[in-house]
């Protein structure tokens, strides 16, 4: 009986995969670079600057979605069949996923002495205090985390393992993951760093976990999310963060 090698199918690097790279990395180096200037476009197209930033957001992670989603369908598909033959499975291991994120994230902020809150949080608390919920959650449940699935797990550990050692693969996604979100005036601070490396961990760990099913990392991902954006619309806006 003949076995279906998925390599070629599959966790083949292809021009889908180059373009929403290129997308996302064009994206972020542009904005790094010449922030203001769109910024100051984005005024002039929206009067208030949360919205403008939401729209900058939206843009952003939609471009690269669409790339992202072209070359993953059927990856998608399949591993929504998996996970669809087992569903108490997911419903009960999604969660028990979330809470030893938190668990280690908390560990992390432990050992290295505190936690600071990076660009990318603030940002986002920002946004979540003057945009309403239900725009904000299809661009932080839905699409951010499967774009960024997409990108550090299918790409760096599911496509690049087939080429380099998985665990190598693996330390690689972790970090990479950690120092797009913390990049901004406060560098890659390990205080910063922390809540990013436990969530990481415990992303490539579930992925990796699950035979590398990419739907199983984004309900974790999602999850995780969704609870972050429940709790700071939950807390008073002169609670959080300034």
């Amino acid at each position: 009986m003949g076995t279906i090698s998925t390599r070629n199918r599959l966790y083949r690097f292809n021009a889908l995969d180059a373009a929403a790279v290129a997308a996302y990395v064009g994206f972020t180096l542009y904005f790094s670079l010449a922030g203001d200037s769109v910024e100051r476009l984005m005024l002039q197209l929206f009067p208030e600057p949360a919205t403008a930033s939401y729209a900058v957001n939206a843009v952003f992670y939609a471009t690269v979605g669409v790339f992202a989603a072209a070359s993953a369908w059927r990856v998608v598909g399949r591993d929504f069949r998996i996970l669809a033959t087992r569903p108490w499975f997911t419903l009960g291991m999604v969660p028990l996923a979330v809470v030893v994120m938190l668990i280690i994230t908390a560990i992390f902020v432990g050992v290295i002495g505190g936690v600071q809150n990076s660009e990318n949080q603030l940002g986002i608390q920002g946004l979540l205090q003057h945009v309403p919920a239900w725009l904000m959650v299809p661009l932080l449940v839905v699409l951010g985390p499967f774009v960024e699935e997409y990108l550090f797990r299918h790409l760096l550990i599911g496509k690049l393992s087939q080429y380099v050692n998985i665990w190598i693969c693996c330390l690689v996604s972790v970090v990479v993951f950690a120092s797009i979100h913390t990049v901004g005036r406060e560098g890659l601070a390990l205080s910063a760093l922390a809540p990013y490396l436990g969530m990481g961990v415990v992303l490539v760990g579930v992925y990796v976990w699950t035979g590398k099913n990419l739907m199983f990392s984004y309900f974790v991902h999602a999850a995780k999310n969704l609870l972050a954006v429940v709790l700071i619309y939950a807390i008073p806006a002169e609670l959080l963060p300034n």
